[in-house]
């Protein structure tokens, strides 16, 4: 069960079933050319086997017919002229008859004669040789010179065993059958034979090449009609793939433009609440406004409505361009804004201000960044309220402090408090190797507060777009810290 689970995990493609079809196809031809060869061999060393059994027992039956003419002949006995002449018609018969054989090139009879090799290949030659005295001989055959030097060096061996020897030369056999006489090797009937089974060989080869074409032939149309079939199949199932790949397409579209209203709908709220929040400073400024805190209040004022209109800007973009939140146009003094902050924002709420306070340790020798100063105080502003939403503590003290690094030229920014610090598991890098506290909708609030989860989402998005770096982690003993690093 779990290997057919396996199996069907995999989809064949129209491109798989091709290297599918081209690998068998050529793994049968392959197959087919190893047989063939083989067969070949077999053919071929079994005919060669063949031709020299089949010439060596043509010698040697052509041997024992002239050892048993000769054996017939008493030694020593007087022989008729007509005696004679029979005997040497025998041998004429011997010679002539063999050489009748269509395969059978050459035939003599090799032997010492007063320490020379003679060849003979007549009967008149050979009954002078073994039946007459030397000095009676009238011819004797010196020629064939190639066949004697051959027998020269297989003499000893062929004596000494008197057993057939075989030499192959030019697709022909040399054979060398002993001649022996009352128990006495006098030489070698020497037989050149060059059989041919070649139209044996050729016949079945011939029928298995047919055997073999009509065979992968048939492979052939067998794999091309699965090929179609199966190719068929594929594309039918790719079709109906595609089209669910589009269905499925238009759907992510729709819900991924769905979670973007969503999240847009979201932040809108967000940053209308925190407008709502300034307005009400705003309002609270223009009702206490005097003659003697006219420039305070107009500076205060008109800083509350720049934010207020980055606020409005804001909510026309779902993803405002990166010119609107950093440019070499802006100049922002990273302190002031924090100043500013804390003296108009967070001093000013409704709660007592015996419930927390702030230590302020400012750098006066960090550079300008060119960032605008209010997408700042929507990155800083969650930071520092977050503080304050998850401290649980009474007499809360926020520490916010700016340092410059002259050699590595970048300025930190640090937020920290002696609450009751972070939840551990918010501290762990989720899937996507970021903390899980920057994350949507992971809040360090009770869940039952409204808009919880998204002010530390907001600020590490907005640090991004910035180009800065943020980090949390937990004090050594209680409270939170806030890290932010400010390349220059």
């Amino acid at each position: 069960m779990d290997f057919s689970k396996k199996i069907r995990e995999y989809h064949f493609e129209f491109k798989h079933l091709t290297v599918l079809f081209v690998v068998l196809i050529s793994f049968q031809l392959i197959i087919t050319l190893i047989n063939k060869n083989s067969v070949n061999t077999l053919l071929r060393e079994t005919r060669d086997w063949y031709q020299k059994d089949s010439a060596e027992n043509l010698a040697n039956l052509t041997t024992t017919s002239l050892e048993l003419i000769i054996e017939s002949v008493s030694p020593g006995k007087q022989l008729s002229a007509e005696e004679e002449r029979k005997i040497i018609q025998s041998f004429d018969i011997i010679f002539s008859q063999q050489k009748l054989q269509h395969n059978l090139e050459e035939l003599c009879i090799l032997i010492n004669h007063r320490d020379e090799i003679i060849s003979i290949d007549d009967g008149q030659n050979l009954f002078e040789v073994l039946f007459k005295d030397p000095g009676e001989i009238s011819v004797i055959n010196k020629s064939n010179s190639y066949v004697i030097d051959m027998y020269k060096e297989l003499e000893y061996p062929i004596l000494q065993s008197e057993q057939i020897h075989s030499k192959l030369d030019d697709n022909k056999f040399n054979i060398f059958v002993p001649l022996v006489i009352r128990g006495e090797p006098i030489g070698v009937v020497y037989m050149k034979n060059s059989t041919d089974f070649s139209f044996i060989t050729d016949q079945i080869i011939a029928t298995y090449d047919e055997t073999t074409l009509i065979y992968i032939s048939l492979i052939l149309l067998g794999l091309l009609a699965m090929y179609f079939i199966s190719s068929y199949t594929v594309k039918e199932r790719d079709d109906t793939q595609k089209l669910l790949f589009e269905e499925h397409e238009k759907n992510l579209k729709k819900q991924i433009d769905y979670e973007k209203e969503l999240v847009f709908t979201k932040r809108i709220y967000h940053t209308h609440h925190k407008a709502e929040k300034i307005m009400g400073f705003i309002k609270d400024d223009l009702r206490s406004i005097t003659s003697e805190n006219m420039d305070e209040t107009k500076y205060r004022v008109t800083k509350y409505s720049n934010f207020i209109s980055r606020v409005i800007y804001d909510m026309k973009w779902f993803d405002p361009p990166l010119q609107t939140i950093r440019s070499d146009l802006y100049k922002t003094n990273l302190n002031e804004v924090l100043k500013f902050l804390v003296d108009n924002i967070f001093l000013r709420i409704s709660r007592s201000s015996d419930s927390f306070s702030f230590d302020l340790s400012l750098d006066p020798e960090i550079p300008i960044v060119h960032v605008n100063e209010f997408v700042i105080w929507e990155m800083l502003e969650p930071l520092i309220q977050n503080s304050i939403d998850h401290s649980k503590v009474e007499n809360l003290l926020i520490k916010i402090k700016t340092s410059y690094n002259q050699e590595l030229n970048y300025t930190k920014l640090v937020i920290e408090d002696n609450g009751v610090g972070i939840n551990p598991e918010l501290l762990e890098l989720s899937e996507i190797k970021i903390k899980k506290l920057f994350l949507e909708n992971v809040s360090t609030k009770d869940r039952d507060l409204p808009q919880g989860g998204y002010g530390c989402y907001i600020a590490y998005q907005i640090s991004k777009r910035c180009g800065w770096t943020i980090d949390a982690n937990n004090l050594e003993y209680n409270g939170c810290k806030y890290e932010i690093i400010v390349p220059n």
